[in-house]
């Protein structure tokens, strides 16, 4: 029998995020390179072909604002249905309930867990694909993988799972297997509301890139989502509307020359001077911002003809102020640092940068990793990626 298209009515994506976190509290809300979990998950959703609709079932105030701000609706979760022993099954059949009562038919639904950071939104949409086709009834994400799985029996023993451990074949000559990631499903709605669970039917295996497989359940996870994220996402424009910039270690190599009567000096790239230049041009704000008391830093700031806030003791609480003054909105603004004193600052952002020598604390939290260090560029590269992202838009 050939597959027959589902029956019409929009595809949705339902994201469930819970307040009560535990083993990592307020996680939904917790930044990854800049980006809230749900926020991500809400963005992967909102860029896979075929999604119509964007839904995070919640019982927590601020998670619904996060999301609402990335670009999704609402749904009310109810204490009964947000609890530790609450499946995702009942909250994604509550959340169905809900949006059908707002007039909307369903044919498909897409199940999201924000606890992965790097949802890829091509699977997403080939998982929507196959479900909508009538091809499959369900589908969900996992990696290929030719590991040698054990278990232990009931007296601790090791016993092999899927190979036979008396023969150790190469692994060209033995077949994958495919773990689930937990990032995405799709199913049929009808079909979903039969079984009452994510696998039914005919089951699709979405494939996906290993190194987007990472799920945060700890504090380990979390710094090394954060390590990752520069490498799994390699953004090349930086979508903002405004750049705040550290000065020693990002205009500069760090260094200072020293004369006899203790005067410094430092030295800059004239092509980060033309950056500059070319930002200011753009009508996009540039704010130097700099822990040091020093003239160096205010006379570059005057040669470059930008504002300068140098001699701060609190980055955070400086940045703030200028974005409340200036109407500047932290969460599209970038923020290029090096050193642990910009951390706090790099929090506030939706685009926290470091320049290539950055210290390693700074890379962890970084949504970019510039390619240029400090005084060698990396004033020049952000402002060409943030221009390259408005003549892509």
């Amino acid at each position: 029998m050939s597959e027959q298209p589902r029956q019409t009515g929009e595809i949705v994506a339902i994201i469930p995020a819970r307040g009560g976190s535990k083993g990592v509290p307020r996680k939904n809300v917790l930044p990854v390179a800049g980006v809230p979990l749900i926020a991500r998950a809400v963005a992967s959703a909102l860029r896979a072909e075929g999604v119509t609709r964007v839904y995070v079932s919640t019982d927590d105030d601020e998670i619904g604002r996060v999301a609402i701000a990335a670009g999704a609706e609402v749904v009310a979760r109810p204490v009964d249905l947000a609890g530790d022993t609450a499946s995702s099954e009942s909250a994604i059949l509550h959340a169905m309930d809900e949006i059908e009562a707002r007039g909307i038919s369903l044919s498909a639904v897409v199940f999201l867990q924000a606890t992965s950071p790097f949802i890829p939104s091509d699977g997403i949409a080939e998982a929507v694909r196959l479900v909508s086709s009538g091809e499959y009834d369900s589908a969900f994400s996992a990696f290929e993988t030719y590991g040698f799985l054990w278990a232990r029996s009931a007296d601790g023993s090791a016993v092999a799972v899927n190979h036979e451990a008396h023969h150790r074949p190469r692994r060209q000559d033995r077949e994958p297997h495919y773990q689930e990631t937990g990032a995405f499903y799709a199913f049929d709605a009808a079909g979903f509301r039969a079984a009452r669970h994510r696998f039914f039917g005919r089951t699709a295996i979405v494939e996906v890139p290993e190194r987007s497989a990472i799920e945060i359940d700890d504090h380990a996870q979390f710094a090394m989502a954060g390590a990752l994220a520069h490498l799994v996402e390699q953004a090349d424009a930086i979508p903002v509307d405004a750049v705040v910039t550290d000065f020693d270690g990002v205009h500069t190599d760090d260094a200072a020359y020293v004369d006899l009567d203790g005067r410094e000096s430092v030295r800059v790239l004239r092509g980060d001077g033309m950056g500059v230049s070319l930002l200011r041009q753009a009508g996009i704000p540039l704010l130097i911002l700099s822990t040091e008391t020093n003239a160096v830093v205010r006379a570059r700031a005057d040669k470059l003809k930008v504002p300068v806030i140098h001699g701060s003791e609190d980055k955070a609480a400086a940045l703030r102020e200028w974005a409340q003054q200036n109407g500047v909105d932290l969460a599209r603004t970038a923020y290029v640092g090096n050193d642990v004193n910009d951390l706090e600052a790099m929090a506030l952002v939706g685009w926290p940068i470091a320049v290539a020598d950055a210290r390693p604390e700074v890379r962890a939290v970084a949504r970019v990793v510039l390619a240029h260090a400090g005084g060698q560029g990396a004033v020049r590269e952000v402002v060409d990626r943030v221009l390259a992202s408005r003549s892509e838009g």
